[in-house]
């Protein structure tokens, strides 16, 4: 495993400037090519989502609802929960601004992507409707473009991996049960094998059951879970009303603290916001095109408003709440990463039952990112292969998560960091040359809906 960890490691800086170029400075480029669009028409995305413009008889799998809530899954969870915490141990409070910097963009880029999604829906060997980057790359820019399909269907196989979930989550049941001293004497590394059994066979029920179990598992789950989160989290910050505007001072300073003790310094500590940012909610990696992709919608622009509501929730909503709360609690400095510093700081805000009701929403929230991520896997293969073969996926799946619990938080981090920004570049430079047909779409949509209420 430390071999494997060394030689991620040296591939990593290689991949930042591509991933910054063409995440920040291609999303920029979006932001002011469509005119603020995403952001003047968030009230009617909301409207949207709800489910006020449906139409009953467009093509699709999952209504817009689901396959927003399905996204959602798959991105509040554990990135949000303890990705804000590993960020703010590598990179201080400061690094939480450049997490906003990099949602905001975020919510132009998902609108494009998922724009393009609808817009070029393919059918897989099965004759089942299919959108995602893979097809909107090989439709949009023509077969000569395939290679860059085919790249990021390869580099989807290890990133779309549960293990980062697994990981967090043996960690959080490692942390609060301690099982070795309340249920039975075990060596810890044989706990967390066991942890790792236990996981992948629960997830095999749900995944080897297909795609409608997981959209409604997930659209039971989430919304729940979320908002017993949100909760948790705003009776912190009432008991601690004093000290959160504080804590976002304290992000809004650091943010340009060019004499931060980060690696990398002012650069690694940007760098470092950004990798989590993608980490939190996906954005420009192409994970939610693949979902929205099979939306029951009639209209590419309904869908990518309604995409681009999910850096908002789980970026700007829920990365915030748990940074304060982490800030807050004086947590961030101490010695724990990841999943350990969010229970501590729970556990100290929460009467000391904080850490358990927090391990109760990991839980859930780990559930329904393995459902969800098994998926983009399958897809990517089948890209590769054909659908039969894309199923074997999950088997692969499944054992990543046992080989997940027991592997260091550094190994897995820098797995997932290097896959999702090596799928960056082709998902990217295909949005970034697409955009003017999102455009033309755009004008087009928004003046019918002009006719319509005249």
């Amino acid at each position: 495993m430390d071999t494997i960890n060394d030689f991620i490691s040296a591939a990593l800086p290689y991949t930042e400037w591509p991933m910054f170029l063409l995440l920040i400075g291609g999303g920029l480029f979006l932001v002011f090519y469509s005119k603020f669009l995403p952001y003047r028409f968030f009230g009617h995305a909301i409207a949207i989502t709800a489910g006020k413009y449906d139409n009953k008889t467009a093509e699709g799998d999952v209504s817009s609802f689901q396959a927003l809530s399905a996204a959602v899954a798959a991105t509040v969870g554990l990135g949000n929960i303890s990705g804000v915490a590993i960020a703010i141990h590598d990179g201080g409070p400061g690094v939480v601004f450049w997490i906003w910097v990099t949602a905001l963009i975020g919510m132009c880029i998902k609108f494009y992507s998922c724009s393009l999604s609808i817009m070029f829906r393919s059918t897989d060997s099965d004759g089942k409707l299919q959108g995602g980057p893979m097809y909107y790359i090989t439709k949009g820019l023509g077969p000569k473009a395939k290679p860059l399909a085919v790249f990021f269907a390869v580099c989807g196989l290890f990133g779309f991996l549960g293990v980062f979930t697994a990981n967090q989550f043996t960690e959080t049941f490692m942390s609060v049960v301690e099982p070795s001293e309340t249920l039975f004497q075990m060596s810890e590394q044989n706990w967390k094998l066991g942890i790792g059994v236990l996981l992948a066979v629960v997830t095999s029920f749900v995944i080897f059951g297909g795609l409608t179990k997981i959209a409604k598992v997930a659209s039971a789950i989430v919304p729940f879970m979320v908002l017993v989160y949100l909760v948790a989290v705003v009776v912190v910050m009432v008991l601690n009303a004093s000290q959160i505007i504080p804590s976002l001072k304290l992000i809004i300073t650091e943010a340009w603290n060019f004499k931060t003790v980060v690696t990398g310094g002012f650069w690694g500590l940007v760098i470092i916001g950004i990798r989590r940012a993608m980490f939190s909610n996906e954005a420009g990696l192409g994970s939610a095109p693949m979902y929205h992709g099979q939306s029951k919608t009639d209209n590419p622009i309904k869908e990518g408003l309604v995409a681009m509501l999910g850096p908002f929730i789980d970026t700007i909503l829920v990365c915030t709440f748990t940074a304060v709360v982490i800030i807050l609690s004086g947590a961030y400095l101490e010695d724990g990463s990841g999943i350990v510093m969010t229970l501590s700081a729970f556990e100290t805000t929460l009467f000391g039952y904080g850490d358990v009701l927090l391990m109760i929403i990991v839980t859930a929230f780990a559930m329904s990112t393995l459902f969800t991520y098994s998926y983009y896997g399958v897809k990517c293969l089948s890209f590769l292969t054909n659908a039969k073969i894309g199923k074997f996926y999950n088997w692969y799946f499944v054992i990543m998560i046992i080989f997940a619990a027991v592997a260091s938080l550094d190994l897995v981090k820098n797995l997932i960091d290097l896959s999702y920004a090596l799928m960056v570049i082709p998902n990217m430079i295909a949005v970034l040359l697409l955009a003017p047909k999102v455009n033309a779409a755009a004008t087009d949509y928004f003046k019918k809906l002009k006719d319509a209420k005249a």
